[in-house]
């Protein structure tokens, strides 16, 4: 069975074992259910934020769901089901070049098939277009809030991780590095929670090099940059060195780190591909055991 093919059916098996609910942020919910909270509480969103409504952009016959114009920034929780132990957790960050959301072949397709080897996903719904500022004070507030619930949704807090593609690795990579720099003032006991990730999964990442050899100024890997798994095709030509810098930086800097690399795959695959790539979810699920998060 195709990889798409085979995604379709675990889609489809977690969205009808879940229903929908909302919280305001901090608040408890059901851990059986699929739950959107906004981030923020209303009229105190920090920095820019957009100025027209939430939009999907027109369909273009790859059923992919692109947004824009995010104005209510959010977290939709896809709780693992079928377990009574504490799950790890990872907050997933579509890419789109910082302009829209690939929200479901970089969301919630990649949700179900974390519940499906035993992660909760938290699909982050980040400020785009056009506001990196923005998305970075979403992603530190999603971290707060997920850790500040750990309990209340079965998550160990000590496994609670950051995955993103394209600009959404991006985005993940600079909170592995800025762990320790809040960008906005505290609004509740949420924000009391520490921000380093503990761990990251970067699939074919963007912007992570500046200049040939070199990782981009604005993420300064250090010892304290948290272990980091990273998936990238060698035919991703615009993209893919700045992986190899990245990782040869994490190991220089003594990261646990492990990078799948390839020869053909391309960018923006998501689960979706059948080239070579498209064996990834099995390694990044082999690292996950053998670093003893999952």
């Amino acid at each position: 069975m195709k990889a798409n093919h085979a995604l379709v059916l675990i889609v489809a098996a977690v969205l009808c074992a879940s229903t929908r609910a909302s919280a305001a942020p901090g608040e408890a919910a059901s851990t059986h259910a699929t739950v959107v909270i906004p981030l923020w509480p209303k009229g105190q969103i920090p920095g820019r934020v957009s100025t027209g409504p939430e939009r999907e952009l027109p369909a273009r016959g790859d059923k992919v769901i692109r947004l824009t114009d995010i104005s209510d920034p959010a977290i939709t929780v896809f709780k693992a089901l079928n377990t009574d132990k504490p799950t790890p957790a990872l907050i997933i960050c579509p890419g789109g070049a910082y302009g829209i959301l690939a929200y479901n072949k970089e969301g919630t397709e990649v949700a179900a098939w974390l519940n499906s080897i035993g992660i909760t996903g938290v699909v982050l719904k980040y400020r785009v277009p056009a506001n990196q500022d923005g998305a970075f004070q979403d992603i530190q507030r999603a971290m707060r809030i997920v850790r500040h619930q750990a309990a209340a949704w079965n998550i160990s807090p000590d496994r609670i991780g950051v995955m993103g593609f394209s600009a959404g690795g991006h985005l993940c990579a600079r909170l592995s590095t800025h762990a320790d720099q809040p960008t906005y003032p505290k609004l509740d006991d949420a924000d009391k929670e520490k921000l380093r990730p503990d761990f990251a999964i970067l699939v074919y990442p963007a912007y992570l090099s500046q200049a040939p050899g070199k990782v981009s100024a604005g993420l300064p890997v250090s010892d304290q940059t948290p272990p980091t798994f990273l998936v990238h095709a060698d035919d991703d030509k615009a993209y893919v060195a700045g992986s190899k810098v990245y990782h040869a930086a994490l190991t220089a800097a003594k990261v646990s780190t492990e990078f799948f690399s390839c020869a053909s795959g391309g960018h923006g695959h998501g689960l979706r591909s059948d080239k070579e790539v498209s064996v990834w979810p099995k390694k990044c699920q082999d690292w996950l055991i053998k670093a003893g998060l999952l």
